[in-house]
């Protein structure tokens, strides 16, 4: 399972770590998830760290179908891992290895039925790379609008990356905040 991060244990990926649905998990963090902390500290979940813009470009790596790249970030410290080294000239690189995944599950603000999407502000960072990089995308769309509707100009992500587009029904808080220590 990869994310940005653990998720909230009522929402989204937050849920299948919760569920012990995950038996790895490839994040920049996990703090927002105490249940993801117990299970590594069990040894019920493997847990790989990585620094944010680290994890988004092997990401981004995969979806442009990129070998990966080499860089001097978490050298010397534990996210190195047992991760190849790579020396040019008088450096030494860390070589970041490019990330795909059978499933990619986005959110988007907007969507056309072809699968264009528009992104609203920090849903950017992330969910064109995860589209890109995914065998098979399923989109989450808060709407969904006839092709030919979208502003090219607002276009993120092209429809060719979308295989699935389901309509947002958007979370019912008032539910989530009662519920979410049950």
């Amino acid at each position: 399972l990869i994310g940005n991060d653990a998720g909230f244990p009522w929402i989204g990926i937050g849920k299948f770590v919760c569920l012990e649905r995950a038996t790895h998990l490839l994040a920049s963090h996990i703090g927002s998830n105490p249940t993801a902390g117990d299970l590594m500290n069990q040894g019920k979940l493997q847990v790989e760290f990585s620094p944010q813009g680290i994890l988004v470009e092997r990401i981004r790596s995969g979806g442009v179908g990129l070998n990966g790249f080499l860089t001097e970030l978490s050298k010397g410290t534990q996210l190195e891992y047992d991760k190849p080294k790579v020396t040019i000239g008088a450096k030494e690189y860390i070589y970041e290895a490019p990330i795909t995944g059978d499933v990619g599950i986005v959110y988007a603000k907007k969507a056309d039925t072809f699968g264009n999407l528009i992104f609203d502000k920090t849903a950017r960072n992330t969910n064109p790379y995860v589209a890109m990089a995914s065998k098979v995308t399923i989109v989450e769309a808060d709407e969904i609008v006839p092709m030919g509707e979208l502003d090219p100009e607002e276009i993120v992500v092209p429809g060719i990356y979308v295989k699935y587009i389901v309509q947002s029904k958007g979370y019912n808080w008032k539910w989530v905040w009662e519920t979410k220590d049950k």
